[in-house]
């Protein structure tokens, strides 16, 4: 079946009409119709045409729905950008090639819909919808990220089947308005489905529900005749409790002349005794179920609502949850998968928010669009907090758009139709107006729309409080920078000036090893009245699941392919750049607290630790004081278990009781141990679990492993007992030993982490030389038993001067080091030692924090004994880097199964790595599937490393995280097992 060429749909050109949002399209509302609905989903005829004005032809292939047609074999691939859009058009024009995806299905009617309103879903395309039926124009949608409802009562028949066609154009004017931070896509991404009604039917149902227990539900009705029939009433109850009918509204309406003849309101009214509120840790739900009466009394249509009761409020500069002053710790989200791209499952999003709680986030922003309906039934369940932001993000021509009344229509109705669909949803807690669009009248529009429909909430957009945190006219009801500097967060919260909440919409860039100084900043947050958290960005590394052999996604057919964060042999996550696009940003894509498959980050379980619920305030003479960190639960839902570690080795444990504490109380119970006379520094840990089964975690379930040490380590001599055995060095000075197979050399530089490179840090160490030091031995003295031996290291600002001196000791040599750096090699990225063991050693044990990956500024890691094989310690950061490290390690092991290998006591706790790795390694490659682990370990001691900071996208490490010029000096012992 060719085009015709006068289709309507196509004549009006849709696509280059941004004063066109919808023709055809239903009102948005918050009745939920998949219950009992006709599902779609599955195979579909498609082709992909390479304008939306070209004939379809005779020739089809199949497309699953939903998805997104660049992940299922097309020639149009994944592209992407941050910023910049992917042609050259300005807003609203389009580029000449505009690919086309045509959807065809014949769908059979059910014969018992005769008589009933029949509804067609699209749960969500990119970026606009085309409908026909047997041919015929039905309607057209824009929103990439909301669903469109569709009437075909007068274009079907119950009993025969019809052809359905969905046509989605993927560039549109539309797509200058979602420039966001991800993947461009094409395709139909959440479920298609069928519904149908009585004629009669809730058009819409809003719902109320106070922390008082005071609740409201206000009802639309409509007839698909147009007119409503006399008599009809609707009903309601709450889990049995029944709803009244809310008389005094109906008097008002009739008194104001405010009753219509085709748009039915009623309201209905409860109070509940006893309520059980709703917030993040006690998500208290109730069943709401309203039914609209003919007059006869008989049923013409149901909804029904999973509520909560709840009030959010701002007084003053504080964001107020059932009036209790609540932090947000929280994480930006997209919608993805890395075999399916924008279509997410429903088992999916509850493992992405599970993951969440498990790891002690509370809240989500829905970065940068609505995400499926189903996360926020989900949110609602299981306790999560949700910034709900519009799809509008006009990064590339911001302050244009953001003016422009062309694009009034389309900013009001993506505000107002996320908050039609969401209001019911008690996990909402505050709108957005969408994200990098600067500020214009069209932002003041949406935002008064909101206010007037939604007074329940705050609204909130940074690009219109970006100015004036303190501003109080403007389209924002919060302070919400974007990685603010944190001194600067404080600062305005000590103005004085302050006149409202700041809570950062986005801080603490996630890109690679990042997330440096996140203990930092909330030590600021929860100690500054007037800070109240912050979005990490974010949740997802959006690496695609690709083919190494040709490039191409994997698709669905991928599962399996990929286990802790790295890709099966043969396959890669692809970023940026990986699918042949010119235009592109690169592995700035992959920015997320965990990897593609959803394993966690490193970050992830610091995250766990700065947001425990129980804390160890203190140690004092009657015992060991216990902190109720949370805002509205107690403890009787965690279990303890204490430990003991003693830097000898031993370790003891024992069951802990944890105190009856209300939030924000204290209390102190005795130590469960008396402390051994020895045996060394001494750390005592709670490990804190679930008791019984939550939503979102089994029983046992790690919550936080606060920890306090009790005894400081007692300086020790590192040579004990001296050898008579004779120091071996080579020509150059370099230590000739057996389990070596590289002598330990000076190392200033590590493979760049994203922040580096995009932080400016490592092109000014590569223009320093520091990644290609040339070592000259300058002298090599042999005074007795020991072996000093200095060398130069020529950079180009000056020469880094390296003394080692090595002492035979029993069992080993102690190695004595210092090195002075001029001052001109001022913030480099480590001094410390670099060797290699020869092949064997393939177990790591050491006492120090862990047993998760550790840096000078993200270190909340307790410490202990840990044991991990070395090919574990290495963590597979989508474009390799500095990775691996351990910071404030006192002593480790490294051993082969036989258990021969090699000990290291360090003079003081160092940052410590041990992987299969080369820096040269890591920066040779921008996969993780092009390293080649090397036989033997590579392990560097460093005397100071420089932090990770957030300098890809926000702030660069604190000052005193920095390695500073000057003197440093470490020792370390070595001994062979």
């Amino acid at each position: 079946m060719n085009r015709d060429p006068l289709d309507p749909l196509i004549a009006l050109r849709p696509w280059e009409a941004p004063e066109v949002t919808s023709w055809g399209r239903l009102p948005m509302n918050a009745v939920d119709r998949r219950s009992g609905s006709l599902p779609l989903d599955g195979d579909w005829r498609f082709q992909l045409l390479p304008v939306p004005e070209a004939p379809v032809g005779g020739s089809w292939s199949v497309a699953h729905v939903p998805g997104v047609w660049t992940m299922q074999g097309t020639d149009d691939l994944p592209q992407y950008l941050n910023i910049r859009m992917p042609f050259a058009e300005f807003p609203p024009l389009t580029p000449a090639a505009n690919p086309t995806g045509v959807h065809e299905r014949e769908v059979g009617i059910p014969a018992d819909w005769a008589g009933r309103r029949i509804v067609l879903q699209v749960g969500a395309a990119e970026s606009v919808l085309l409908v026909h039926v047997d041919g015929r124009p039905v309607g057209i949608s824009k929103d990439s990220h909301l669903a469109a409802e569709f009437d075909l009562s007068g274009v079907v028949r119950p009993g025969s089947s019809a052809t359905l066609r969905l046509t989605v154009v993927k560039w549109s004017d539309a797509s200058h308005i979602e420039d966001q931070d991800q993947w461009w896509h094409g395709g139909i991404t959440r479920s298609v489905l069928l519904y149908a009604t009585d004629p009669l039917h809730l058009a819409d149902v809003t719902v109320r529900a106070a922390y008082s227990g005071d609740l409201r539900v206000d009802c639309r009705v409509r007839d698909a005749g147009g007119a409503l029939p006399a008599g009809w009433y609707v009903t309601g109850d709450l889990d049995g409790l029944p709803l009244a009918q809310d008389t005094e509204f109906d008097r008002l309406n009739a008194e104001d002349e405010r009753v219509s003849d085709f748009l039915g309101e009623a309201r209905m009214r409860a109070t509940v005794p006893d309520v059980r509120t709703w917030n993040a840790e006690t998500p208290e739900l109730y069943g709401l179920t309203v039914r609209l009466h003919r007059a006869d009394g008989t049923v013409a249509d149901t909804s029904y609502h999973r509520i909560g009761f709840r009030d959010v409020e701002i007084a003053g500069r504080d964001l107020l949850v059932n009036g209790e002053r609540v932090y947000i710790r929280g994480v930006n989200r997209h919608d993805f998968h890395p075999l399916t791209g924008r279509t997410v499952s429903y088992d999916d999003m509850r493992a992405d928010l599970t993951l969440l709680k498990r790891f002690g986030f509370n809240a989500i922003r829905t970065a940068h669009y609505p995400n499926d309906p189903a996360l926020y039934d989900l949110a609602d369940e299981l306790g999560l907090y949700v910034v709900d932001e519009a799809d509008i993000e006009s990064h590339d021509h911001a302050h244009e758009i953001a003016d422009d009344p062309r694009y009034l229509n389309a900013f009001v109705d993506r505000v107002s139709r996320m908050v039609l669909r969401d209001k019911n949803h008690p996990s909402v807690i505050i709108w957005s107006l969408g994200n990098e669009s600067d500020y214009g009248a069209n932002h003041d529009a949406a935002a008064g729309w909101l206010r007037r429909h939604d007074p329940t909430r705050p609204v909130q957009y940074e690009g219109a409080a970006k100015l004036d945190w303190a501003a109080t006219d403007d389209a924002s009801d919060l302070a919400c920078p974007m990685y603010a500097p944190l001194e600067d967060c404080v600062a305005h919260a000590r103005s004085g000036e302050q006149t409202r909440p700041l809570i950062l919409c986005e801080y603490s860039h996630a890109m690679g090893n990042s997330n440096g100084t996140l203990a930092d900043h909330w030590a600021a947050i929860e100690s500054t009245p007037g800070l109240q958290g912050g979005f990490i960005w974010e949740f997802w590394d959006h690496g695609i699941l690709q083919r190494v052999s040709d490039g191409r996604p994997v698709g669905r057919g991928g599962a399996g392919l990929c286990d802790n964060g790295v890709a099966a042999p043969g396959y890669r996550w692809a970023y940026g750049g990986d699918f042949g696009e010119l235009l592109h940003d690169g592995a700035f894509i992959a920015d997320g607290v965990v990897f593609p498959d959803r394993t966690p980050k490193p970050v992830m379980f610091e995250h766990r630790e700065i947001a425990a619920p129980v804390r160890i305030e203190a140690c004092r003479h009657e015992g060991i004081v216990l902190g109720n960190h949370q805002h509205f639960r107690g403890l009787d839902w965690l279990s303890g278990e204490w430990e003991l570690s003693l830097a000898d080795g031993r370790v003891r444990t024992a069951p802990a009781e944890l105190p009856d504490l209300r939030p924000g109380q204290t209390a102190a119970v005795p130590l469960p141990f008396a402390l051994p006379v020895d045996g060394g520094e001494a750390w005592l840990t709670l490990r804190v679990t679930t008791a019984r089964e939550e939503a979102w975690a089994p029983a046992g379930t790690v919550v936080c492993l606060p920890q306090v040490r009790l005894r400081e380590a007692v300086p020790g001599d590192l040579a004990n007992r001296s050898s008579s055995a004779r120091i071996e060095v080579d020509g150059d000075g370099l230590l000739v030993h057996p389990l070596l197979a590289a002598a330990p050399a000076l190392s200033l530089w590590r493979a760049p982490t994203d922040n580096d490179e995009l932080g400016g840090m490592a092109l000014r160490w590569r223009s320093w030389g520091l990644d290609a030091l040339v070592r000259k031995v300058a002298d090599v003295r042999r005074d007795g038993d020991r072996v000093t031996v200095l060398a130069e290291y020529t950079a180009e600002v000056g020469v880094v001067r390296h003394v080692q001196v090595f002492t035979p000791v029993e069992g080993g040599v102690r190695i004595e080091e210092s090195a002075e750096l001029p001052d001109a090699l001022a913030d480099v990225a480590r001094v410390g030692s670099v060797f290699e063991t020869v092949p064997g050693p393939d177990l790591m044990e050491w006492f120090g924090p862990g047993p998760w990956e550790s840096y000078p500024d993200r270190r909340t890691a307790p410490v202990g004994h840990h044991s991990m094989p070395v090919d574990e310690t290495f963590t597979p950061y989508l474009r390799p880097q500095e990775s691996g490290g351990r910071n404030g390690v006192r002593h480790f092991r490294l051993s082969a199964p036989d258990a021969t290998g090699l000990a290291v006591v360090l003079d003081e706790p160092r940052q410590v790595s041990v992987t299969r790795f080369r820096a040269e390694d890591l920066t040779s490659v921008t996969h993780h599937d092009q390293l080649v682990p090397r036989p033997g370990c590579v392990v560097h001691i460093d005397a100071a490393h420089r932090g990770l900071g957030t300098a890809s996208c926000g702030p660069d490490t604190f000052p005193s995280y920095l390695v500073a010029p000057g003197v440093h000096r470490w020792s370390w012992t070595l001994r062979a097992l």
